[in-house]
């Protein structure tokens, strides 16, 4: 896959080794649900959103989701990029890039990211933001679903693919500040908010106690549809129920009792009871804990959820 055309001619980057998945992500792929398409759009929107308003860019610019690591790109023009979210081990030129900050790449140094130190998705924006033709309105990528990302069809990154970006991303952007406290130490046991609703009163009381007050796992079987936790078997008194509509952060509780937390790349129906939804934060939050790290599910409000998310938002530059 090239991306070269009359549109979008300005390259940024040459992929000289693809890592396991790096997909482009804007904000997502919204108004098609009932079409039965998924959301797309980045797992840890906090990182996402931090790394492009570091770059200078708008809410909603197209960056780079880096799962893993072990990506390898070489700069094809002058650029100001900024990488926030997971600690990857990212160096330039073989030295340490600065996370959390604007930093200024020159043409033909090479960017590598290697493996997870801190975290597991690290977002790359670029000054200027990716390029890409939109797909329903989107340019996310989503595998599962063969839509958007560089070429359209939803492709990750592969070795001699070359990523454009949009007019005007070799000027320098001044260092914008951000509050020390939007950092975050992904190896700590994760609190997750989660709004109580759906079925949740069809649990046990004891299940009910054991959501809230277990710790949890997270289980290798993760990914960016959904992440499966570990922990106390929960019981659940609905023997079957018809499908409904699933939203970001929807936590299922299958026969088994062991929940699953749906992400950006879910199903759009499900027929599993549900205790509730993550807040989008804590969606986010989860989108960055490695198998076996440990998270507790924290019962929040309605109104906490919207003070928080608000505040996140205006943090960010967006509304």
């Amino acid at each position: 896959m090239t991306v070269v055309g009359n549109k979008y001619t300005v390259i940024a980057f040459r992929v000289t080794r693809a890592g396991p998945l790096a997909l482009l992500q804007d904000a997502g792929r919204f108004g098609v649900r009932r079409l039965g398409v998924t959301q797309g759009g980045p797992a840890d929107v906090h990182g996402w959103a931090w790394a492009n308003r570091l770059a200078g860019n708008a809410w909603g610019t197209a960056a780079l989701e880096i799962t893993f690591g072990g990506l390898h790109l070489v700069a094809e023009r002058d650029l100001t990029v900024a990488v926030a979210g997971a600690d990857l081990g990212a160096t330039l030129e073989g030295e340490p890039l600065a996370l959390w900050r604007p930093v200024r790449i020159r043409e033909g140094q090479t960017l590598v990211f290697a493996t997870p130190v801190n975290g597991l998705r690290a977002y790359l924006a670029v000054a200027g933001g990716f390029r890409a033709e939109p797909v329903l309105g989107s340019v996310s990528c989503v595998v599962r679903e063969g839509l958007g990302g560089f070429d359209t069809r939803g492709s990750k990154l592969a070795e001699g693919d070359r990523l454009a970006v949009g007019e005007g991303s070799g000027e320098s952007v001044a260092e914008r500040g951000m509050p020390e406290t939007a950092r975050i130490d992904y190896r700590q046991p994760a609190r997750l908010s989660l709004l109580p609703g759906a079925q949740v009163g069809e649990f046990t009381g004891t299940s009910l106690y054991r959501a809230f007050n277990a710790a949890w796992r997270v289980d290798d079987r993760a990914d960016r549809m959904g992440v499966r936790l570990t922990g106390p078997r929960l019981q659940c008194r609905l023997a079957s129920m018809i499908s409904e509509g699933i939203g970001l952060g929807a936590v299922q509780v299958p026969p088994d009792g062991q929940p699953i937390a749906l992400l950006n790349d879910r199903q759009t129906i499900g027929g599993y009871p549900r205790l509730g939804a993550l807040t989008p934060l804590a969606a986010s939050r989860l989108a960055q804990c490695l198998p076996g790290q440990e998270v507790h599910l924290v019962a929040a409000s309605r109104e906490h959820a919207l003070d928080e998310h608000r505040h996140f938002l205006a943090s960010v530059g967006k509304g």
